[in-house]
């Protein structure tokens, strides 16, 4: 998601003044506003369980080992 769509999530939110943080923080801020974790760019244990997660694909990419961990146990 771009920043353009970011901030007006941010704003569909009533987040206020949301050109005043830095892209993660205002990840962050919106997951938590939407009652979820305040997990972008932060995976645990090398897994995501946030499958619906409007930013799960551009997080994953800082962690391209962590994008699908279950798909070397389809593969093999």
């Amino acid at each position: 998601m771009d920043w353009r769509e970011t901030e007006k999530k941010a704003i569909t939110l009533n987040i206020e003044h949301p050109d005043r943080y830095a892209k993660t923080d205002l990840i962050k801020t919106i997951q938590r506003a939407e009652g979820n974790f305040d997990c972008f760019k932060t995976p645990k244990n090398s897994t995501c369980g946030q499958s619906t997660c409007c930013w799960r694909s551009d997080c994953l990419q800082y962690f391209p080992d962590t994008s699908f961990p279950f798909l070397s146990y389809l593969e093999g």
